[in-house]
């Protein structure tokens, strides 16, 4: 089943074509900052399963890795819509908060939990990295 949703004003819609039946916390200090919160949740869903249209713009920084990650958010909400890396290879991170579907969907790994806030506990039965494996 695909994925789809907006951003906060609807402004920007995202489609994911590819179905994915997890999701992934990610804890990093950049996830923590870019999504106002604790962590950000995200699939990796394949750049060419992707749609995403509106008023998106792009910020440019370099992540952990050393490498330029570029973050995708609604131009006029601000929403974060998601990123790209070379460490994702083909694949980008979309930000599951944008689609209603992932409500019902399993987190099943958590990335960078040395960044983890200590009030927040490990999901149960997920993978815990201290970094991007």
């Amino acid at each position: 089943m695909p994925h789809s949703g907006a951003c906060l004003c609807g402004q920007t819609k995202i489609e994911v074509a590819s179905t994915h039946d997890s999701q992934i916390n990610c804890h990093c200090t950049d996830c923590q900052k870019t999504s106002g919160a604790a962590h950000s949740t995200n699939i990796l869903p394949k750049q060419s399963d992707v749609k995403i249209t509106g008023a998106v713009k792009q910020y440019d920084s370099i992540g952990g890795s050393g490498n330029t990650v570029s973050r995708l958010f609604c131009g006029s909400c601000g929403s974060a819509i998601g990123h790209k890396s070379v460490v994702f290879g083909e694949a980008m991170a979309i930000q599951t908060g944008n689609l209603p579907d992932f409500a019902k969907i399993p987190i099943t790994v958590e990335l960078f939990t040395k960044d983890r806030w200590t009030s927040i506990p490990a999901v149960p039965d997920a993978a815990q990295n201290l970094k991007m494996p």
